[in-house]
């Protein structure tokens, strides 16, 4: 395991040695791709220094991280301007950490990074589904001429995956064709319980967890680059999330904070606190 760069913070209470650990958090500090308002690749150490902020229990899901043995990988070193190298370090990383029997919690960085991780996972298990949360679907064949984009990157996982291994949620933004195409392939849901009889049709597969932290209201979450008012409440999101608690997540990321756009570093604590309700739902 390399490519870390230093880091002055750590996840609360991920100390568990790499050796041990169950769950590896590794910061993607990448935004070559934003559309709108760059700054994502300051995300994941303001998580991390917010977490300490947060109390290690969860009352919502009556569960703690006390119960999980995690540790935090740092940063990787990501180089600038090469978009092609920055992918292909994300997917060995994940692949390295796969590959030592471990499940990756992915600290975003903008919505990209998520590609190579899912390419990583679907050799381990080529049978994944994906949940996507998200104010944007994402699914745009190309962005601009790019094929490579955080407003693609749907599109390339639905590639590789097709479009009956996804579910995608709080989605309010985004060209008609996009909204005719989640229609048509029944990946949008629009209500928990939609969710919930969804995944009893997946039952016991392997799914990755994909949260795009705009999928909240900005009323809320200000600090991202691509804020679309209309968005869910953190108790919303929760009880979402909530679905989850029966399923098989072997991975997850949370994606597309951009903290210095929230001077009251409220996001950042929003952030860490959708990370720890995430991991708490694999116990």
């Amino acid at each position: 395991m390399n490519h870390l760069a230093s880091q002055p913070y750590q996840f609360m209470g991920a100390d568990s040695p790499i050796e041990e650990a169950q769950w590896v958090m590794v910061g993607l500090p990448y935004d070559g791709t934003c559309s709108y308002r760059p700054g994502t690749r300051f995300g994941p150490n303001a998580i991390r220094e917010a977490s300490w902020g947060l109390e290690l229990y969860s009352p919502f899901l009556d569960k703690s991280l006390e119960n999980i043995r995690y540790a935090d990988w740092g940063d990787l070193e990501l180089p600038f301007g090469n978009r092609e190298a920055v992918l292909t370090r994300i997917r060995e990383s994940a692949e390295d950490i796969l590959k030592n029997q471990k499940h990756w919690i992915g600290l975003g960085g903008e919505h990209l990074v998520t590609l190579p991780v899912i390419e990583a996972y679907l050799k381990k298990y080529p049978d994944l589904c994906v949940v996507h949360f998200d104010a944007h679907a994402d699914l745009r064949e190309d962005y601009l001429g790019e094929r490579f984009s955080h407003a693609t990157v749907m599109r390339r996982i639905v590639d590789l995956i097709g479009p009956s291994r996804l579910l995608q949620i709080g989605i309010r933004s985004g060209p008609k064709s996009e909204f005719e195409w989640m229609n048509q392939n029944r990946t949008l849901l629009s209500a928990p319980s939609e969710l919930k009889k969804r995944l009893d049709d997946w039952k016991d597969r392997p799914i990755f967890l994909t949260v795009d932290l705009d999928v909240l209201d900005p009323s809320i979450f200000p600090g991202t680059g691509t804020p679309e008012p209309g968005g869910m409440s953190f108790l919303d999101l929760q009880n979402w999330l909530s679905c989850l608690q029966q399923s098989h997540i072997v991975g997850f990321d949370a994606l597309e904070l951009s903290p210095h756009y929230d001077p009251s570093g409220v996001s950042n604590i929003v952030a860490a606190k959708v990370i720890r309700e995430c991991l708490l739902l694999t116990l």
